[in-house]
């Protein structure tokens, strides 16, 4: 790579998590800055090992390769001398290189610099977004933007063709067993209650599990496997791994392997229930408008519990008191790390109401504009 080279429409910069979370986010940007919008985009990525798990056809030995429209180049110690692009996003606080930026400040007119926060409901996020930050002794202003779910915010990561993809799946019996056979896995018998688990480490996996196995509907769960739960392993009595069914009672759990995100999408849009974490999962879980429970990702300071509290007032505030009760007081103690059985009883009780509210939450979210379309229009109200 060398200067010679035309200056990209944007940067993107990524450290990856071990939670992938935000290789997740920054990925989907990547992607829809290039195939829906045209642009020439450039994906920084510090772990390509990592960043494989969402994305099997990038090889993590090559420093720049081209995948679905983007370049994607390795971002290590020795970074390469390059032009800086129109737009450099600095996603999650990541700390893009000092030389970088000093090449940023060479360039007349320099890059519109946006540092992409974490998504929040609490009411200061409308306060701080697109607030400006000079650098201390540099020509540059970084912008701060904070998804999230008012029209006074940053928005939500959608897609353009989103939720017409995820009608035309539920309404196509052949894409739906097509997807169940990439698998390898039959399609669950009618009347199942068909859940994902995507979640971190917790105690209220195995309160679940016992719950389900005595249910009085079939239970299948869905669990990605490499984001490996010893209380699934500890359920079963023995080592797992991709590919294993666990049969106990009413419930089957299947071991799937991490899918790519389109993949993931469909397992969403497929399921009556989704259990999801951090905040990829989180947003997309809300565009299968389907019932979901978060596990937010936990702060030592308890910060986590007011970002969740924040966003179950928005989400509850449509429901019948009593259901906003339940779903709240179920999400606390998921979070909590503990789950009685009956409030399990009485959440199952309840998805076919959630589901009709989780579909009225998608269609009033997909009145806004979506995170990518007010990120552009912010950039270019600064070029």
């Amino acid at each position: 790579m060398s200067a010679t080279v035309p200056r990209p429409d944007w940067d993107v910069f990524c450290k990856v998590i071990d939670n992938l979370g935000d290789i997740g986010v920054c990925w989907r940007i990547a992607r829809q800055l290039a195939t829906e919008h045209g642009l020439r985009v450039r994906l920084w990525v510090d772990d390509l090992d990592r960043f494989r798990l969402l994305c099997p056809q990038l090889d993590p030995t090559l420093p720049i390769q081209r995948l679905q429209g983007v370049e994607v180049c390795h971002w290590d110690d020795h970074l390469p001398l390059v032009t800086p692009a129109w737009v450099v996003l600095e996603t999650f606080a990541c700390r893009i290189p000092d030389a970088f930026i000093e090449q940023m400040a060479h360039l007349t007119p320099p890059p519109v610099w946006i540092n992409l926060d974490y998504l929040s409901a609490e009411g200061w996020v409308a306060r701080f977004h697109e607030q400006a930050s000079p650098h201390p002794y540099l020509p540059l202003t970084k912008y701060f933007f904070f998804p999230g779910f008012a029209t006074d915010t940053g928005g939500l990561l959608r897609e353009q063709d989103l939720r017409n993809r995820r009608a035309a799946f539920l309404a196509s019996a052949d894409l739906q067993c097509d997807w169940w056979r990439q698998l390898g896995l039959a399609r669950p018998l009618p009347g199942t209650l068909l859940i994902s688990l995507f979640a971190y480490e917790n105690p209220a996996i195995s309160d679940l599990l016992h719950a389900w196995e005595v249910s009085e509907r079939p239970v299948c769960c869905l669990v990605p496997w490499p984001c490996r739960l010893p209380a699934i392993e500890a359920f079963a009595g023995q080592p797992l791994k991709v590919g294993d069914v666990v049969r106990r009672g009413a419930l089957e759990i299947r071991l799937l392997p991490f899918v790519e995100q389109s993949r993931y999408d469909r397992m969403l849009w497929l399921c009556d229930l989704n259990f999801v974490r951090g905040e990829d999962s989180f947003v997309r879980a809300q565009w299968a408008a389907r019932p979901l429970v978060w596990q937010i990702y936990p702060q030592a300071d308890f910060a986590h519990v007011v970002k969740l509290d924040a966003f179950l007032d928005l989400y509850c505030a449509a429901l019948p008191p009593t259901v906003g009760c339940l779903l709240r007081q179920f999400w606390q103690a998921w979070n909590a790390g503990r789950v009685e059985r009956a409030l399990w009883t009485t959440l199952a009780a309840g998805l076919p109401g959630l589901h009709e509210h989780a579909m009225r939450w998608d269609e009033e979210l997909a009145l806004q504009d979506d995170l990518l379309s007010r990120l552009l229009g912010f950039s270019s109200s600064k070029l």
